[in-house]
């Protein structure tokens, strides 16, 4: 009667164990199903993110604007349009290359479109100045969009169009509206630069008189609508 027992009860133990055994099994196969699919879903999320670049003068101030708004994703201090590979921010800044001061945007277009971020551009910006952004001197400052097809091209020249109509103060537009070739990230210390280096980013700021001279131009829409 003993062994019996001892049998049976060895039997549901071994049940028990192989049933632990095949549950474990199903949740592990549920749980890379689930991070499979979360994956996939996050792939697909920035697959349909999409990439836009502007020079607007100082990097550090054309981030802010960004930053703010729904639906961005991200935005990177770089330098962009000269011809020559990995430039520093030392070569940039004196002028020694062909590439401007520029920010890359990434945003998700079903929450925010490419017309509310040139609306942004503009109101961030002189474009009555050709020769550079506020304090900031030389062609490495001045302004621009960078379209990647023809229908950005299109919108971006409309946004001018409504731009030259809001402006406060008439002028020639010198800011240029030209294809996309090629973006570099600036050094670390660049990025969010107004975010970790608060005292310097708002001394630089006010003694570049970029507010004042936005505020001049643009007066209440000065900063962008969610500036």
């Amino acid at each position: 009667m003993k062994n019996k027992i001892k049998k049976a009860t060895l039997k549901i133990s071994s049940n028990k164990s192989k049933l632990s055994a095949m549950l474990l099994v199903m949740a592990l196969a549920v749980l890379s199903i689930m991070f499979v699919n979360a994956e996939e879903k996050q792939m697909t999320e920035e697959n349909s993110y999409k990439k836009i670049v502007f020079a607007g003068g100082c990097f550090w101030c054309m981030e802010p604007p960004y930053d703010k708004t729904a639906g961005i994703i991200k935005t990177t201090s770089g330098y962009a349009g000269g011809t020559e590979d990995n430039p520093s921010y030392q070569q940039v800044a004196s002028g020694a290359t062909s590439h401007r001061e520029a920010i890359e945007v990434v945003y998700d277009p079903k929450v925010v479109d490419y017309e509310k971020l040139l609306e942004i551009f503009w109101y961030n910006i002189d474009p009555l100045d050709g020769s550079g952004q506020f304090c900031d001197k030389g062609f490495q400052y001045t302004s621009a969009i960078f379209f990647n097809n023809s229908k950005e091209q299109k919108l971006a020249l409309d946004s001018k169009d409504s731009a030259i109509a809001a402006i406060s103060k008439k002028g020639d537009f010198q800011t240029e509206i030209i294809p996309f070739t090629n973006f570099y990230p600036a050094e670390d210390y660049h990025q969010d630069y107004y975010k970790y280096n608060k005292v310097r980013y708002k001394f630089y700021r006010f003694s570049c008189g970029r507010d004042k001279r936005l505020n001049k131009l643009w007066g209440s829409n000065a900063g962008g609508l969610s500036s």
